[in-house]
């Protein structure tokens, strides 16, 4: 064998390696591990501190709910601009280092006697708003940190991640709240941000910010960014599945803590392993997604995960028709729902990220989060009207049917048909971007 070829052999088989090889990548992934799972505290120990120490009723909890979602409503499409103009990892930055003040504000709070709902409502809005800054950034980082073939494997990685987070911390979130309270378990989500804030500050990207002279009115480039999403195809009918998931989903998560601490008289420990049980679901399907690309194809995948994910959102509610067998019930049905969504967005944030033009990549990941993520907070406060008006049951069977129409948008439609998702360069020869439509 030629010098020349054992070269290029080398570099083919240094190519291949997998990310678990690749330092900088391990870098981001483990502060985003640490703070994946500090979320999955606050996350569980917000409500219950709401509903257990502060005794909210449905419609506090609504709001609650709104106020942490809201941002993405409000500023989603202009953060995507800004976004596109700056260094994304600086923004993930300074966002980790605003929620870990805000996240940590709690306990001081609670230790002075101070602590009020609506000042739950402004710390989840703070959160909120730097959580935007950080998703939209996050979703546009991974083309700038591996090779465009590796993209896959890099949001297969994050995703799993994220699920194992799922797995782990509502059930580590329950025990610690039953031990120490929830105000004081808000300190570990503070130290977690403190660590993929760090981690960030060592994690090297090969982003290019683009020239000023490029910058165009702000108005201009939020209106690329949307015809881009909604000019194609494939995007609208993916943003319209899951936005409808989305607010419905948000119906019933919203009043899940109700649901399952008052209604069903569980514990916040019960809660947290319920959560976590039905997170396992995530990381097996977070494993499969590559098999069932392979096996049914990539478009099919997307079409597929949707219809399972919307049908098993009835086996929720039907927890309380059933409370001898609610426990596994509803295990069963978060194992199932978190394996299907890991399969459709593994699938189709990686088909995003592949067709977008690198300029744009902010500015499409908002104008998707702006409408995925600013249906939540509407569906949030009308969550918390239809549980004081109708009750929290019914309102869970709202949030449950409505699910069920979700999956249209990507059933009919063009997925079906194809194995494998258009690139970028397929896509733009193919003219599948109407910019008028």
């Amino acid at each position: 064998m030629s010098q020349s070829a054992e070269v290029a052999t080398d570099e083919e088989v240094a190519q291949k390696r997998s990310l678990w090889h690749d330092r900088n990548f391990l870098t981001l992934w483990s502060g985003q591990a640490l703070s994946q799972f500090g979320a999955q505290i606050s996350m569980l120990g917000i409500p219950v501190l709401a509903v257990v120490l502060l005794e909210a009723t449905a419609f506090q909890v609504g709001v609650l709910d709104a106020a942490g979602l809201v941002a993405f409503l409000v500023i989603g499409l202009p953060a995507g601009a800004w976004v596109d103009r700056m260094r994304k990892r600086h923004v993930m930055i300074w966002a980790d280092g605003v929620r870990a003040l805000a996240i940590a504000s709690i306990p001081i709070l609670w230790v002075t006697g101070s602590l009020h709902i609506w000042q739950l409502y402004a710390v989840a809005f703070v959160i909120g708003v730097a959580t935007v800054f950080f998703d939209v950034s996050y979703q546009s980082i991974i083309p700038s940190l591996v090779k465009p073939d590796q993209i896959a494997e890099a949001n297969g990685k994050l995703e799993s991640t994220q699920q194992v987070a799922h797995l782990a911390g509502p059930a580590f979130a329950g025990g610690l709240i039953s031990l120490v309270s929830a105000p004081f378990a808000m300190v570990v989500t503070s130290f977690t941000y403190v660590a993929s804030f760090v981690a960030l500050l060592f994690t090297r990207d090969h982003e290019v910010r683009r020239p000023a002279h490029e910058h165009e009115p702000l108005l201009r480039e939020i209106g690329e960014g949307l015809r881009w999403v909604f000019g194609n195809r494939y995007l609208r009918r993916i943003v319209g599945t899951t936005g409808t998931s989305n607010f419905f989903n948000t119906v019933s998560m919203t009043m899940l803590p109700i649901f399952l601490l008052r209604e069903l008289g569980m514990t916040a420990a019960a809660m947290g392993l319920i959560l976590s049980l039905g997170a396992v679901g995530g990381v097996v399907g977070a494993i499969a997604t590559p098999h069932i690309v392979r096996w049914v194809g990539e478009g099919r995948a997307i079409p597929l995960s949707a219809i399972a994910f919307s049908v098993v959102a009835v086996f929720l509610p039907l927890a309380a028709m059933t409370p001898a067998i609610a426990f596994p019930l509803l295990v069963v049905q978060g194992f199932v729902a978190s394996f299907t969504v890991l399969v459709y967005n593994i699938t189709q944030v990686t088909f995003r990220q592949r067709i977008t033009p690198p300029r744009l990549l902010g500015r499409m990941n908002a104008s998707v989060r702006f409408v995925v993520w600013g249906v939540m907070p509407i569906a949030s406060l009308l969550a918390g009207l239809l549980g004081t008006w109708l009750g929290i049951v019914p309102t869970m069977w709202i949030g449950a049917i409505g699910q069920l129409a979700s999956a249209l948008f990507v059933v009919i439609g063009p997925f079906w048909l194809m194995r494998t998702l258009p690139g970028a360069a397929e896509e733009a020869d193919a003219g599948e971007v109407d910019a008028t439509a």
